[in-house]
């Protein structure tokens, strides 16, 4: 049976043909999952890539997990959510976080000293411009001054909310900040427990100081499924081994009681799968670990097959996510 929660499908790479991402979108409207996701993409930037799919016909909710905020202003942000709203017909979750400090120097020429704060900052200047007709802010990072977005057409096709617009998050530290700002918070990588005992009080806490309601939480999860010529081990350290060797990833992991170092991948990878944050076995056992994850308090489930696509292809990983698809059918 479908689960009352959520259960969509991350585009699992950046674009290079647009053929691929349609027959992503196709799964995802064929199949009833929720929502097909990507990452920033700086191939195909990732708002482009997803309108394309729109005009092409996939009009299919879609999200964004997780765009880089150095690479626009609050205002393009707003603007670009607001396209995908009408192009779609649907609300986009659009999330951001700051991204890799070396990233944000290259760009900015200095880091943001104090992430999550800067986060904040950005994605309630964000929503307040796709809510309000004008916006005057002087914040800390992000200015506006006394403007708007433009108005559509009055018979402009637009979803309410225009929006979700979310975090990533992955620590306390920035829970806390999206719980008093965002409607969705994205996690990568965190496992079930984490969630239930840390990011979801640090959540609710920085809603109640707010005096608003909590954000639901969305979860990237790797998967792939036992076949002919697979290793989970291998699988695990390829799909995962880039997240487990940035700080916060292998920080939060830590946090969690997991025994993870970027000097050993090998070891690394296999308290992923030991663990249930890498999904690996027969479809039964994937979909398992899935609803171990909405047991948690996690309200949608975002399911990743980068690392079979990047072993064993794009087809491979399609039909993955089929046959775990239909386990909730």
């Amino acid at each position: 049976m479908r689960p009352e929660r959520r259960l969509s499908v991350l585009f699992p790479h950046m674009v290079r043909e647009p053929d691929e991402l349609l027959r992503v979108a196709g799964l995802v409207r064929d199949s009833g999952a929720d929502r097909l996701w990507m990452g920033q993409s700086l191939t195909v930037e990732t708002h482009q890539a997803l309108a394309y799919l729109a005009g092409a016909g996939h009009r299919i909710p879609v999200g964004l997990s997780v765009a880089l905020m150095a690479l626009r202003h609050p205002y393009d942000a707003a603007a670009q959510a607001r396209s995908l709203a009408v192009l779609t017909g649907h609300p986009p979750v659009v999330a951001y976080g700051a991204a890799e400090p070396e990233f944000a120097t290259a760009l900015n020429g200095t880091p943001y000293a104090r992430p999550a704060s800067a986060v904040a900052e950005y994605i309630r200047v964000m929503g307040r411009l796709l809510e309000e007709d004008r916006v005057d802010h002087r914040g800390p990072l992000f200015h506006v001054g006394r403007m708007g977005l433009p108005r559509l057409a009055t018979d402009a096709p637009l979803p309410t909310p225009v929006a979700e617009i979310g975090a990533g998050v992955l620590r306390p530290g920035m829970a806390r900040a999206a719980g008093a700002s965002a409607d969705v918070a994205v996690t990568w990588l965190t496992p079930p427990p984490y969630v239930r005992d840390t990011l979801l009080p640090a959540l609710s806490a920085g809603a109640t100081s707010a005096g608003r309601t909590r954000p639901r939480v969305a979860t990237v999860v790797h998967a792939a499924l036992d076949r002919d010529g697979r290793n989970a081990l291998l699988l695990a350290q390829l799909g995962a081994g880039e997240h487990l060797r940035v700080h916060h990833y292998s920080d939060m992991l830590r946090r969690a009681g997991l025994d993870v170092h970027a000097s050993d991948p090998v070891g690394s990878a296999r308290e992923l799968v030991e663990e249930g944050i890498f999904l690996y076995g027969k479809p039964g056992d994937v979909a398992a670990g899935i609803r171990a994850h909405y047991e948690a308090g996690i309200d949608e489930v975002v399911l990743n097959p980068f690392a079979v696509a990047r072993v064993h292809g794009m087809d491979a990983a399609l039909s993955d996510v089929r046959d775990i698809l239909a386990e909730f059918a």
